[in-house]
């Protein structure tokens, strides 16, 4: 292999492997001595430090591990924050009301539910899954909710279509009602 095909194996290594990676386990695994090895990752340190890119290899409790650069900490926040975002079942509940609803106002919401949904709909608002589409023309003119494109790109849908039928959830014994 060459130095740039071995440059290659060793980044996949690393990418693959999420922890560090001591340079003897590269070495064992592509059959090379622990002094290439070092080598190899001096240059690929050196491209990857030179050029604009979002990753550096660093030296870490006796390994490598493939990192993120410190100048990228704030995008890579913003993604931390919605992947770490798990939403609960009251959320998933609410979440799915909106979707097969909409567009839906809270208090018809609440309805189904049977519980107050307000801090569900802040939660749901805030991480951008749901969103105001206007107002109902009854009294009151309360907000109408309705889902957005991070709902469908959350979820892998194409559209609003791709959404299964309702009864199609529904267990055997309620499809008939």
């Amino acid at each position: 292999m060459s130095d740039l095909q071995l440059q290659g194996a060793i980044e996949a290594l690393l990418f693959a492997s999420g922890q560090p990676l001591p340079a003897d386990k590269i070495g064992g695994i592509l059959q090379l001595p622990v002094e290439q090895v070092h080598t190899l990752i001096a240059d690929m340190l050196k491209v990857m430090t030179a050029a604009e890119r979002g990753l550096v290899i660093v030296e870490v409790a006796g390994g490598y591990q493939l990192c993120t650069k410190p100048a990228f900490f704030d995008i890579i926040n913003k993604l931390a924050a919605i992947q770490e975002a798990r939403l609960s079942t009251a959320a998933l509940e609410t979440l799915a009301i909106v979707a097969f609803k909409q567009p839906v106002t809270k208090q018809e919401i609440e309805s189904i539910r049977g519980v107050s949904s307000d801090r569900v709909i802040t939660t749901l608002s805030d991480r951008m899954l749901i969103k105001e589409i206007g107002r109902k023309e009854t009294i009151g003119r309360p907000i109408l909710y309705g889902t957005t494109t991070e709902f469908l790109q959350c979820f892998g849908l194409k559209s609003l279509g791709d959404l299964p039928a309702i009864a199609n959830l529904l267990p055997e014994s309620h499809s008939a009602e």
